[in-house]
């Protein structure tokens, strides 16, 4: 399956899946990798706003700008829509596993193999950095299996 569109998933789409959305469109273009990369929320807390400013900050300072996108919930029309849908979680995986409809459950996953992305909301400066970490190394190794597809 060629992969031409992602969506990052993570609980209320202000910290984690945005990151990824910003890292992974970022490293997409300067490879000139086209893709539509999007994120969103299991649940809608946040829907309309701006991702995280703690967020934003430790992202900008390594070159990623997430202004720009607004929080959203999963609808039901993603699971045909996109081609891969990355869980930051294995509770966001359960979620997106009960709300997948049979023939789109292949596309989901895990950002990483058997690990979870740790929320940084409720805690300082070190856990935006290691989501950061975490998000740079799993979609670099994302990218380049799209290059080898």
């Amino acid at each position: 399956m060629e992969i031409r569109s992602i969506l990052f998933v993570c609980t209320g789409n202000i910290c984690r899946s945005p990151t990824a959305e910003g890292v992974l469109r970022h490293l997409a273009r300067r490879k000139n990798v086209e893709i539509r990369v999007e994120s969103a929320g299991t649940h809608g807390y946040h829907v309309g706003e701006a991702p995280d400013e703690r967020a934003q900050h430790h992202a900008r300072r390594r070159g990623y700008d997430l202004s720009a996108q607004r929080a959203r919930r999963v609808a039901a029309r993603d699971f045909a829509e996109f081609d891969l849908i990355v869980a930051m979680d294995r509770g966001h995986l359960a979620i997106l596993g009960r709300a997948c409809p049979a023939e789109h459950r292949h596309k989901l996953r895990l950002l990483l193999e058997e690990r979870d992305v740790p929320d940084p909301y409720y805690g300082g400066p070190e856990g935006f950095e290691h989501v950061l970490d975490l998000v740079e190394a799993a979609c670099g190794e994302l990218l380049a299996g799209f290059a080898c597809s």
